[in-house]
């Protein structure tokens, strides 16, 4: 959720700064926002593999 937000705010400032006329400013927010590596989604302990069994 904290990345979506983090996206909107970044498309909402490249936006800003187009309709204000700063094209390039705009390009560089998100060429800066492509630069980001994703998050990887982390594994659910019911997606892990069984090492063995319980008694």
């Amino acid at each position: 959720m904290k990345r979506l937000l983090k996206k909107v705010e970044t498309l909402m400032a490249a936006a800003t700064f187009a309709e204000a006329g700063e094209h390039e400013t705009a390009r560089e927010i998100m060429k800066e926002e492509d630069k980001r590596p994703e998050k990887r989604d982390k594994i659910r302990p019911s997606q892990r593999p069984r090492t063995g069994l319980r008694a």
